[in-house]
């Protein structure tokens, strides 16, 4: 066996005992016999210097000698016992305090706080108090650390406990459980629970305020759920459960804000994971397809483009509506694999559509934090073989805020490859005539909102007339969504409109409905071949011709 091999022998602490004991015997013998022979010794020596006696017995001076080397020898392992026992003592401190804590915030780890929460509510029961589990997620922290990188992560992690501490009593127990997830726990008096409140109220507030790092802001947020607890009963691994379901309620509802645990929101929870379940499932067995909604020339009534939408075809609920399940894809972070997967196979059904037929799809804001978002959609363009000209990306406006800079790279990447650029949802609380100026955009599309509500509200229609005429002061085309009678559409083609899509002009079709509807109006590269099976897309024709 080699010596790189040897592994040393663990230190025995019963051996080690053995000889401290038989060490501190040695010491204690040596003590006696040095109180018997010292006297004879140093009487024969004091006799001998004043000239009585013939000098010390030699054998009682060696065991004299021996004697005071034995207590030397003892005094010097009682020094060595001392030292050892409080290195031990620290080190079995430092291990324990390691154990319980989680190094990064000073804060208890799970482990620790399952343990204390325990003692905590039956210590808090036996008072007649209640307690409060606060369960707080940082919102959006995965992208911290894709875009800033770890340090400026764990940077915000750090400023984040800080401002727990600052705001929550000391008589707190407070803990991180891992990623960006804190847990604190607070007993209170049963009457007290709007102090409660107030403290996870300053807790969002506080938490809402931009981080530091490195000459940058980062803009973080949270969402708070609240479980409690009212008597002994109540277990600590199911308060975290109902805290984290509380937290997930909330961020269901915009996050930023906090949430107690209801009983109903359980059922919430379980169909939520039944559809991120069946999204996972789902996506290799291609049950995510493109449909497309016609965009028409309001003017001519010209077929001139079409919307891709997303819809499920799952074999157990059957069509799912997108906003069932993007925000769930989003919160998940499949949206990204799922959206370039449909993409894809919108691109496959539209490379034989005729020039002039362009696709326009939308992006996901969270999409838009993937530094690589550009690259990924320019491989779809060539693995498909889809014209760049021929796609249009649409971007919400509310993507544009966390990282400008990093939006700005990646739509002027797609705009070389020769993409068009549409911002979608114009007007809806987030205009801003900067982002118009930042980015080469090609296009505005007004909320279908404003156009729903034009002929009946004044303020909606003077939205619409101002945004049309921005567009013709910009020189970009304008977009209307949501147009759904005949009466809507000549309004528009009062005010300027260029383009529209709506129910008036069809409803989102399948990708073989499509094929049919272009063919009709001979619009495809390549004749349509007669379809194997029957289609069962819900297809609605157009209202105008072409």
């Amino acid at each position: 066996m080699s010596a790189a091999t040897i592994e040393p022998k663990p230190y025995d602490r019963s051996e080690g005992a053995k000889r401290d004991i038989i060490a501190g015997g040695v010491v204690i013998a040596a003590i006696l016999l040095f109180v018997g022979t010292g006297g004879k010794v140093m009487q024969a020596v004091v006799g001998t210097l004043i000239g009585i006696g013939g000098g010390p017995d030699k054998v009682l001076s060696v065991a004299l000698l021996l004697n005071i080397a034995l207590i030397l020898f003892g005094w010097r392992r009682y020094k060595d016992l001392n030292r050892e026992i409080r290195e031990r003592t620290e080190a079995e401190q430092r291990a324990r305090y390691l154990a319980d804590t989680d190094p990064l915030t000073g804060f208890l780890n799970r482990r620790a706080l399952l343990a204390r929460g325990q003692r905590l509510i039956a210590g808090a029961a036996a008072e007649g108090r209640h307690v409060a589990l606060f369960l707080l997620d940082l919102d959006h922290f995965k992208t911290v650390n894709d875009i800033h990188g770890h340090a400026a992560g764990d940077r915000v992690l750090h400023v984040s406990a800080e401002r727990i501490s600052a705001i929550l009593p000391p008589s707190a127990t407070m803990a991180r459980l891992g990623g960006d997830e804190f847990v604190a726990m607070l007993p209170f008096e049963p009457a007290a629970r709007p102090d409660i409140d107030a403290l996870a109220t300053q807790l969002v507030a506080a938490l809402e305020a931009s981080v530091a790092h490195d000459a940058q802001m980062i803009h973080i947020g949270a969402s708070l759920g609240i479980s409690l607890a009212t008597d002994a009963s109540a277990v600590m691994e199911t308060m975290v459960r109902q805290a984290d379901i509380a937290m997930y309620h909330c961020k269901d509802k915009g996050r930023n804000r906090y949430c107690w645990f209801e009983n109903g929101m359980e059922m919430a929870v379980q169909v939520r994971n039944q559809i991120e379940t069946g999204i996972r499932e789902g996506m290799p067995r291609g049950e995510f397809v493109p449909h497309f909604e016609p965009q028409v020339d309001i003017a001519s009534g010209r077929l001139v483009g079409f919307e891709m939408l997303m819809r499920w075809e799952s074999p157990e609920y059957g069509m799912i509506p997108p906003e069932r399940f993007i925000p769930i894809a989003e919160e998940s972070g499949l949206i990204g694999e799922l959206s370039l997967q449909v993409i894809k196979e919108a691109m496959e059904a539209a490379k034989a559509w005729d020039p002039s037929i362009m696709l326009a799809v939308n992006i996901s804001p969270q999409q838009l934090k993937d530094p690589w978002f550009s690259q990924k959609l320019t491989k779809l363009l060539v693995e498909t073989g889809f014209p760049a000209s021929q796609l249009e990306v649409e971007i919400t406006e509310s993507s544009l805020f966390e990282n400008l800079p990093l939006v700005r790279s990646i739509v002027t990447s797609l705009k070389n490859q020769g993409v068009s650029l549409s911002l979608d949802d114009f007007g809806t609380g987030y205009s801003s005539l900067s982002h118009l100026r930042a980015l080469p955009f090609d296009r505005i599309k007004i909320d279908r909102s404003f156009i729903a509500a034009m002929r009946g509200s004044p303020d909606a229609l003077a939205i619409v007339v101002a945004i049309v005429r921005l567009g013709e002061s910009l020189s970009m085309p304008i977009t209307a969504e949501g147009v759904e009678d005949e009466a809507t559409a000549v309004e528009l083609t009062r005010l300027g409109c260029g383009k529209g899509q709506g129910w008036h002009y069809g409803r989102a079709m399948s990708a073989t409905d499509t094929a049919r509807l272009l063919a009709d109006r001979d619009l495809l590269r390549t004749p349509l071949l007669p379809p194997t099976s029957p289609d069962t897309g819900d297809t609605e024709p157009l209202r105008k011709s072409a």
